[in-house]
């Protein structure tokens, strides 16, 4: 099933390094959680309690190249396990630092 997922991803996904966290709001929880791995479409966060899916949470990453702040949508919610989300809205210098970091990683 994993395959099936990755396939529908118009952005490759790269595992996030070791310590990667993210901190992250929903109208009822904030967080700090840890983040399994990320593209420019997305992130995968560890947490044991994740929102359902559908409902819209507040990221900020903090990346070596500067904080990157986003919107997202929380597209998979798997319970003791944690969440798939999709960027929604970004503004265009958050998106070019994490970019910058993605090409950094994948160099």
């Amino acid at each position: 099933m994993l395959a099936q997922e990755n396939d529908r991803r118009v952005y490759p996904r790269l595992p996030a390094p070791k310590g990667t966290i993210v901190a992250w709001q929903s109208s009822t929880k904030r967080l700090v959680s840890a983040v399994d791995n990320f593209g420019l479409g997305g992130l995968y966060i560890r947490t044991p309690d994740p929102p359902a899916t559908g409902t819209f949470i507040q990221l900020l990453l903090d990346a070596p190249t500067g904080d990157v702040r986003a919107r997202a949508a929380v597209q998979r919610s798997r319970p003791q396990e944690g969440m798939g989300v999709k960027f929604v809205a970004m503004e265009q210098q958050d998106r070019a630092r994490f970019a910058g970091w993605l090409r950094t990683l994948s160099a």
